[in-house]
């Protein structure tokens, strides 16, 4: 701990005999002793508590990670990985298409760059009118339904 020598230990043995002296050597070595103690106490106590605070940040290291756990919401995180810009959620979107038109018209920068786009009104009339309607099903025939007459009770006539 100290890299004290046995020479060295000697001359600090002869050094405290001669300032002591003989009959207060035995006193002053078991309070030095003491001291000793103490100080290995107060340095235990201080890695113990050193310990505890490295343990309590661990747990809390801990605490944190079971409430990210917790917290997990796979299906974002699949979202997340497989379309992270929103593009797939953009395609797959049905547009509504049950209430009316509101009769503007879109800007040429708003119209999409399609074959399709480039069909006029006059041609989407002509192919309106083109189109032949499905002819209505057949009537179901009535199913007629058979009603049992209701029965009397029997009466008992035994003698």
């Amino acid at each position: 701990m100290f890299d004290i020598g046995w020479s060295e230990l000697l001359v600090i043995g002869v050094v405290a005999l001669i300032v002591i002296g003989p009959k207060d050597l035995p006193k002053a070595l078991s309070t030095m002793g003491k001291w000793v103690a103490r100080a290995r106490g107060m340095a235990r106590e201080f890695q113990n508590s050193v310990d505890d605070m490295v343990r309590q940040a661990e747990l809390d290291e801990l605490r944190e990670q079971v409430q990210k756990a917790r917290n997990f919401n796979l299906q974002d995180e699949l979202e997340k990985s497989i379309d992270p810009d929103g593009e797939v959620r953009k395609t797959l979107v049905v547009e509504d298409f049950t209430t009316p038109a509101t009769g503007t018209q879109a800007k040429p920068e708003d119209k999409p760059a399609s074959p399709a786009a480039d069909v006029s009104g006059e041609e989407v009339a002509d192919l309106a009118s083109a189109a032949t309607p499905l002819p209505a099903p057949p009537a179901a025939e009535p199913v007629a339904e058979t009603v049992a007459a209701p029965t009397e009770p029997t009466k008992d006539k035994t003698p």
